[in-house]
Parts: C-alpha cells; structure tokens; sequence
C-alpha cells in the first residue's frame, strides 16, 4: 500500500481490508498492516473481528471477550482496490522514507552492517519465531551486528518456552530488553554510512540516532536471511540456496500470561491522597492560555512536505532523555530542519508565533512531544496543505490550532518571516464560517479552514484538552455545592 500511494495517500481516509486472503493472516500480522497505516497517513484501520481475532483472544484467556465485527453486506466504499497475495513478493523500503518500496531482489547484494528485529510497535510472535527458525543451526555473518528486542515480556516467555530464544542467541543476536531501543534510537544506533535493516515502522532521517542513518525497512524473512549472508537478500533465494522449504512453526495456543504483575488502582478516596514524586529532571507541563480572538505573529518556520514528528521534536538518546522536562526538551525542537528555531521562538514568546507547512504535516510517531513543546515555544497556529490525523489531534489537544489551505497553492504566498493576522478566531473556530488570514508581509490575503470537530474546537478554544477538563471539573464542584441536600 505504501508502494502505491506513499506516505500521505491515507490523508483523510479510513482503509478496511477484506477479502478471502485474511484468512491467512493472524491478528497480529493484521496488527502489523494496521499499525502501518499511520505511515500511510490514514485516520484509521479496520479489519473484520472474525475467527483470526476469535483466537488470539482465546491465547490471552480472554474468549469471552470477542464479538463478531463485519461490515455490512452492501457498505460501499469510495475507492476500491485488490491485492492479489499470490502476486506479492518481499518488499523493503529503502532510506529514508517508509514510503520508498521496492522489491528485495532490486537492492540484493547491497552490504549491511546491522539488522535489527522486532521494536514496541510492530511485530508479533510468529515474527520473532520465523527468523529464529531460519537462523537456527546456522551463524550470521561476522560483518552483521544482530539484534533482537522482544516486544513484551509474555513475547519473550513465550519464545523461550519454545526454544527460539536459544536458537537466536546460538546464531549470534544479541538479545535486548522489550521496549522501544532502537525504532527510536535509544540503542542500537547504526553506523554511519552503514546499512541497517529493521523490521520497524519508520526509517525517517536521523530518527535512529545517527544524523547520517541508511535505515531500510523490511519483513522479519527478509532480515534474517540478510543477517545470514551479511548483504541485503531476498529470503527465497536465500531458502533456494540453503535447500530451506517455509518453516512451519508451531506457535503455543496458549500465551504466557502473568497477571500477577499487574497492579490494581488504588479506591478513589487514596489516590486522591497519593503526591507524585518529581526527580530534578521532571516539569510540569506548561501553563496554556485560551485562544485568543485575534492573532498577529510572525512566520518562523515555513517547511516542506511530509514533516515528521521526528523533525518536530526528534528521537535519539540526545533528546528523548529529557521527555519529561518539557523546557529543555523544547531546546531540540525542529533542529534537524532549522537550528536557530528554539532561540527564535522563545524570543517571539510574548506573540506568538506561526509555522507554515506543506503535505502530510507531522507524520510518523504519535510523539504528543511534537505538540507540547512547540507550545510552550509560543506555538499557536499551524497552517498547513494537509496534516496527519495523529499530530493533528495532538495539536488540538494542546492548545494549537491546526489550519489548511483552502487553496493549497496559497503555499506560495507565504514566506519565512511573514507576519500573518487572524481575526475572529472564536467565531471561525467554533462556527462554520473560514477564516480569512491576512499577509500583513507580502499585502496578500488567503482563506483557511479547519477540520475540527465541535469538542475538538471546544479542547482548542479554551487552551487544550487539560485546561478544559479542568474548567467542567471545576463548574460540576461548583454546581454540586449549590444543589440542595436533604
């Protein structure tokens, strides 16, 4: 899907996949293809709740929890397309864009210096078992740093109660903790000008926590078979070559559930009396004010299409650290794209400020950072071509008030530097009617709209999210106190 439409080719689109070939495929390797779809920059995924979902429900101890969920007989869609699996062959994104397919077979023999399986998003245990069962017996190429990071706990049981881990770690993985590690560069970082493959979801410039990062992403089959030889490889010719049919494995029915790590909440009455513990490092979030009815502030950043929160506020053992210190995590904000924009941005903080963007602004990770700390630099608008459902929440939920181009060509009239005025926020936010922004710079004018829905409008006007919820809090105490007992 992503070799058809690109990065921004589910912008404003629900996909839903059906069709005899789900049959085939388990609920986690609809995960998978589910969770891929935020790099297609759709606003959601939708698979049938069929007998596939029936059985990893039955796996977690939970069978009693599964409905059936189909679409309707005769739902029309507004377009329709077929993949034809049989016709499907091993696929990798090359750097730096998950959106840059092409077949294996094109770029085999392409030297590699890491691979890496498995992160917090994507795979599933079937992943982790099918590279074991190709690597088992045999050792991966010296020139290769194989790494394997479990996506849980129970995943990691479970490979071990089969005897996966053993092979893993026999052929030469190095066996890290469940977490994120390297999709988010903390760990694993690749070498510079050195290939590195990852079965993850995103390969975005620098987002490995190498500035000069070759990230290709690929399936597990791929990986391993790669691992093996020490260059990229398309897995059947590998299996041709080791005399190798498809393994087939034999997954437990029964997960390794532990429930005796959870912890329950606490009665109402003792959270309440429970003070959060804050080290030197954490801040509060910052304080956000309401928005205000007219905005005249400067342009300080104009970028180009397909934005990712990872240039927003990047990843990488260089900034992730200070995730919870909301000003100091701001001093990284967009310094891929423009080093000086956190010192302007704070220099602009009693205006305000404006960033103009093209398509698809803010894809790649739900990192609500890339909101947070841009508002607390003075951030107000974003106008934008089109923005990624999940940034564009985001934004919303903090305060930020995300604008598109009625006219995207009106793009054009906007420049770096640019002061734009808005007026009649409020009414233009909370009815119908588009604002019009003014270029007080260039002497030109354009209209704007937004996608918000009315509780969206209601998070934006009032500050975000936070402040919202604390003003019906505070009105529901307030008419509690006044209402008569008896």
């Amino acid at each position: 899907m992503l070799r058809r439409h690109d990065v921004d080719g589910g912008v404003n689109r629900i996909i839903e996949y059906h069709g005899p070939g789900l049959t085939s495929l388990t609920a986690m390797d609809r995960h998978v293809i589910a969770n891929m779809g935020a790099e297609l920059g759709a606003t959601s995924t939708v698979f049938p709740s069929d007998d596939a979902v029936r059985t990893f429900l039955r796996a977690e101890g939970r069978d009693d929890d599964w409905v059936e969920l189909r679409a309707d007989d005769d739902a029309d869609y507004d377009i329709d397309e077929t993949i034809d699996l049989a016709e499907i062959e091993p696929l990798i994104a090359r750097p730096s864009s998950p959106g840059n397919v092409v077949p294996v077979r094109e770029v085999a023999g392409e030297p590699i210096a890491q691979v890496v399986i498995g992160s917090s998003a994507n795979p599933g245990l079937r992943d982790f078992a099918i590279a074991a069962a190709m690597v088992d017996g045999r050792q991966t190429s010296p020139e290769v740093s194989f790494d394997v990071n479990p996506t849980s706990r129970e995943i990691l049981e479970d490979l071990t109660r089969m005897g996966a881990t053993t092979s893993l770690i026999s052929s030469g993985a190095r066996l890290h903790q469940a977490g994120c590690m390297g999709c988010i560069g903390m760990g694993q970082a690749p070498a510079t000008e050195h290939n590195s493959l990852r079965t993850m979801p995103r390969n975005f410039p620098g987002r490995s926590g190498t500035k000069e990062d070759r990230v290709w992403l690929c399936s597990p089959e791929t990986a391993a078979a790669s691992a093996l030889t020490g260059a990229i490889t398309d897995p059947r010719q590998w299996a041709e070559d080791a005399g190798m049919s498809y393994p087939s494995l034999q997954l437990p029915e029964h997960s390794s559930i532990n429930t005796a790590m959870l912890v329950p909440p606490l009665p109402p009455e003792q959270a309440q009396q429970i003070q959060p513990v804050k080290g030197p490092n954490i801040s509060r979030l910052p304080d956000p004010e309401p928005l205000l009815d007219q905005l005249e502030a400067p342009v300080l950043l104009k970028v180009e299409d397909n934005i990712s929160t990872d240039e927003i506020s990047p990843a990488g053992a260089r900034a992730l650290p200070y995730r919870s210190n909301i000003p100091k995590l701001a001093e990284f904000s967009f310094t891929q794209v423009d080093e000086s924009y956190p010192r302007r941005a704070d220099e602009a903080r009693s205006t305000g400020h404006i960033i103009v963007g093209g398509r698809n602004y803010g894809q790649g990770s739900s990192r609500e950072h890339a909101a947070i700390a841009l508002r607390y630099l003075g951030l107000r608008v974003v106008i934008a071509k089109s923005f990624a459902r999940i940034h564009w929440q985001n934004l919303a939920n903090f305060g930020v008030l995300a604008l598109e181009f009625v006219d995207a060509g009106d793009y054009e009239l906007v420049e770096q530097g640019d002061t734009l005025k808005l007026v009649d926020l409020h009414q233009a936010v909370g009815g119908s009617d588009p604002p019009t922004v003014e270029n007080l710079s260039q002497k030109t004018s354009f209209e704007v709209r937004h996608r918000l829905s009315p509780r969206q409008a209601e998070y934006v006007l009032a500050g975000g999210l936070i402040p919202q919820v604390a003003q019906e809090n505070t009105e529901g105490a307030a008419q509690a106190a006044t209402e008569p007992r008896l």
